[in-house]
């Protein structure tokens, strides 16, 4: 009988929500299995050679074509790799009517094994940062690991045929992929297979990691130090994004490698314009392999550490938006009193058009004597008016002048209210009270003048109170100096059973003191998508907390499942 998996349970089981899908694994040369992986050819090159530094498994794989189906469920559209005794395919989730990847190896394979619990073990994860594994089955000789696909996303790889990125693009990559790689490594899952095949930008700027644990069972990858060999290939590609060049002599994944006998260079060196804080970033992260920091940093050997010197950085900014000049402003033929005439041909004298006659019959002249008078009386009534109004003015100047002589000089701006202005961000900080953070690495998604980035907070099983799961969740925001506050305006993802922010004055982005020992600006609870906070009282600040602590109830998404969670996704302050 087939064995069915019960560790690796379908998550998607929802016909409510939203496509999760990812590209299937595209594979690329695996070179030598050693601790860092160096790809030199492409798949095709590899299965021709037969080689990978991986064990081939011995049984033949199955004949699968197009039209297949799985479990009466999954129907095979595509076969995107054929390696090693396994195949990648691009499928349809009939159920629930949605494209997926399926990875089918025979059931008898000498990595089926390792395959299924790397599955299970990424399945349980559950951390929207990686493609997701969706179902893990045995059935009818077969192995077969069901994940997500993504239409919208797209690979590094893609991304660096037309140049290196921005810096705030590359910092953004980095700074996410750490973040994932740090949360897995802390439930004992890594990669080993982390190359820029396997990192995905989505449409909304969110970098995601196709093939935790998998893609290396797949190819029976394995490592003494995991964490060294994914915090290395972390560098490798932060160094990828800033040069376009693959940080080893060896050309890989459609990248130029480092001139022969040149060593490992940093990455300003080799092309001009490097942010020079992330290219000694990226030789911390690859300073084990030969490589020397520019500034003599320690090296980082883990996710964590490089988390850290991450944070150790001057944040990034996005680059400041261009605007194109306006088109030169032209004057139709209707506006220029031609239209409806006939174009003159070229070279012909056009005529000059001659004025039209005076009026000459009686009519028109008692016209011009009626038009005369009522000029005559119409100056003549304005005249008086211009005066009569002169001479009011004149007393209320007097009347006023004695007025401000008797006032005790506190009213000087005369009763008018000061227009408030646009207070800039400059730097920002999630605040944690206690426990783990949300979604650190994102707080700058909020004032990036983007509504489609976002901060987002975890999900929550109860609420609309996070209490007693937390106090609360927010932000620090750094004003440059201390600014008087009179509102913010929040733009928030989810609407539902409504959501409360609060704003208090902080003393740092990393308060010493905690949200009770605060000074409350004011708060404001609403059911929609925009939440506009007026201070209830006059506080003079250099540090904002944007403080929630109750979060509505949102269905499933891209990024989590139903729950009680919250995302904000455009904060602006005005004083």
């Amino acid at each position: 009988m087939a064995e069915r998996s019960t560790a690796a349970v379908d998550v998607a089981d929802n016909s409510g929500d939203e496509p999760l899908t990812a590209q299937a694994d595209q594979s690329t040369a695996d070179g030598v299995a050693q601790n860092r992986e160096r790809d030199t050819d492409s798949a095709a090159s590899e299965e021709a050679q037969g080689s990978g530094g991986t064990e081939v498994g011995k049984t033949t794989p199955p004949e699968l074509h197009s039209g297949h189906k799985l479990a009466r469920r999954y129907r095979l559209e595509e076969c995107v790799t054929r390696l090693d005794g396994f195949s990648s395919w691009r499928a349809v989730d009939e159920k629930l009517r949605r494209a997926v990847g399926v990875h089918i190896l025979p059931a008898d394979h000498t990595r089926a094994r390792s395959v299924l619990a790397a599955a299970r073990s990424s399945a349980l994860l559950g951390d929207p940062r990686f493609v997701q594994v969706l179902d893990a089955v045995e059935e009818n000789d077969l192995v077969y690991v069901v994940h997500e696909w993504l239409p919208d996303a797209t690979e590094l790889t893609t991304l660096l045929a037309s140049g290196p990125l921005e810096p705030h693009d590359a910092y953004q990559m980095v700074t996410q992929i750490s973040h994932a790689m740090a949360a897995a490594h802390r439930e004992g899952l890594s990669h080993l297979r982390l190359n820029p095949s396997a990192v995905l930008r989505s449409s909304s700027g969110q970098w995601r990691i196709r093939g935790l644990a998998v893609n290396a069972a797949l190819r029976g990858i394995s490592s003494e130090a995991p964490q060294r060999t994914d915090t290395e290939a972390i560098g490798a590609l932060l160094y990828t994004a800033l040069t376009q060049r693959w940080p080893y002599d060896e050309d890989a994944y459609g990248l130029s490698g480092l001139p022969k006998d040149v060593g490992l260079i940093a990455p300003d060196q080799v092309r001009a314009g490097v942010h020079r804080g992330l290219s000694e970033l990226a030789m911390r992260a690859l300073v084990n392999d030969g490589a020397t920091a520019s500034r003599h940093e320690s090296a980082c050997t883990t996710p964590e550490e490089l988390v850290k010197a991450i944070g150790e950085m001057p944040r990034i900014r996005p680059p400041e938006p261009t605007f194109a000049a306006p088109p030169e402003y032209q004057r139709t033929n209707y506006q220029q009193g031609t239209y409806g005439r006939q174009t003159p041909r070229p070279g012909a004298t056009q005529p000059i058009p001659a004025p039209p006659p005076p009026l000459q019959s009686r009519t028109g002249k008692a016209l011009k004597w009626a038009v005369s008078a009522l000029l005559i009386a119409a100056l003549g009534l304005g005249s008086w008016q211009l005066a009569d109004a002169l001479m009011e003015q004149g007393g209320k100047s007097t009347d006023d002048t004695n007025t401000n002589q008797r006032s005790d000089g506190n009213d000087k701006d005369g009763g008018k209210t000061k227009p408030t202005k646009p207070i800039a961000i400059k730097n920002a900080e999630e605040y944690v009270a206690e426990g783990s953070a949300q979604a650190a690495a994102d707080v700058d998604l909020t004032y990036d003048g983007k509504s489609s980035t976002f901060w987002r907070t975890k999900r929550y099983n109860e609420g609309p109170k996070l209490a007693p799961y937390k106090p609360g969740v927010g932000i620090v925001y750094d004003l440059g100096s201390a600014k008087k506050i009179a509102s913010a305006s929040i733009g928030l993802r989810y609407t539902g059973n409504h959501t409360t922010v609060h704003l208090y004055a902080a003393d740092s982005l990393t308060p010493s003191t905690s949200v009770s020992g605060m000074k409350e600006i004011g708060t404001v609870t609403t059911d929609g998508t925009t939440a506009t906070v007026k201070a209830s009282k006059s506080l003079k600040t250099q540090y904002v907390l944007l403080w929630i602590t109750d979060v509505p109830y949102a269905p499933t998404d891209g990024y989590s499942t139903a729950g009680f969670k919250q995302a904000i996704t455009d904060v602006k302050f005005t004083g």
